[in-house]
């Protein structure tokens, strides 16, 4: 496990699943950690298991103002950001897209991809004052490949994809680590959701098929050692057996 003792460490979309997973990873590493998300009851509870080292953040990443404010609160709390994990994301709206609302898909793209950049633009002039930072954003293999009755989860994903390459080219001079991580399936509430809308072939996987959040949440804390730095601007892929095997992950 990567030692993060000393660094700050700001989720976005930590409530539960992935986030809530890798919030609890980084804090047994050692960080500080900033936990952002709507559900304030949630991440309350969280901060509370997790203890001292964690900061409770309700915060809207389709808000930038509230991202830049979660940005400056752990700047305030912890004395810098070395990390930020842009991880908030909704599967809805799952329809086609002959059916699908346009103001529901408007509003996945605020939270999917604009809430990406709402992360980076927020934190990268901090890291840049400071040095340095790392940035990882929580991928999919949805951003590469079309899925029916996802036409916005894909789209956010390809764009935020492209994200981290742009925000790798400006940053990577400053200091700034910036990698994507496409996690494959994992057990989560979303796959619940994915698994009752009975659309397309991911949600005829067995649950079994999927992987639990704390493997996710261990690549993330490897993604901040040099180990992976051939990887910058790009994304990872979990489900690969080589990147299993250097994460410390059964393969």
């Amino acid at each position: 496990m990567a030692d993060m003792t000393g660094k700050s460490v700001l989720i976005t979309g930590a409530s539960r699943g992935i986030g809530a997973a890798a919030a609890r990873a980084f804090a047994e590493a050692g960080a500080h950690v900033a936990l952002a998300a709507r559900s304030e009851e949630a991440i309350a509870s969280i901060a509370r298991e997790i203890g001292g080292n964690a900061l409770p953040l309700p915060c809207d990443v389709a808000d930038f103002g509230a991202v830049s404010d979660a940005v400056r609160a752990v700047v305030k709390s912890f004395g810098r950001i070395d990390v930020l994990v842009n991880n908030a994301a909704v599967i809805e709206p799952i329809a086609r897209m002959e059916t699908v609302d346009p103001a529901e898909w408007a509003t996945a793209l605020d939270i999917n991809l604009k809430g990406v950049f709402h992360g980076f633009r927020a934190a990268m002039p901090v890291m840049a004052a400071m040095g340095g930072g790392t940035i990882l954003t929580i991928s999919s293999g949805a951003a590469v490949s079309a899925m029916e009755g996802w036409s916005a989860y894909c789209t956010a994903k390809a764009g935020a994809a492209m994200l981290t390459r742009c925000a790798d080219l400006e940053g990577r001079e400053k200091g700034i680590r910036v990698i994507g991580l496409s996690p494959g399936t994992v057990a989560t509430d979303m796959q619940k959701t994915v698994k009752e809308s009975g659309v397309n072939p991911v949600s005829r996987l067995d649950w079994s098929d999927h992987i639990p959040p704390a493997w996710p949440a261990q690549a993330l804390l490897w993604m901040c050692t040099p180990d992976a730095d051939e990887f910058l601007g790009r994304d990872v892929a979990l489900k690969e057996r080589a990147i299993r095997r250097r994460v410390g992950l059964p393969t």
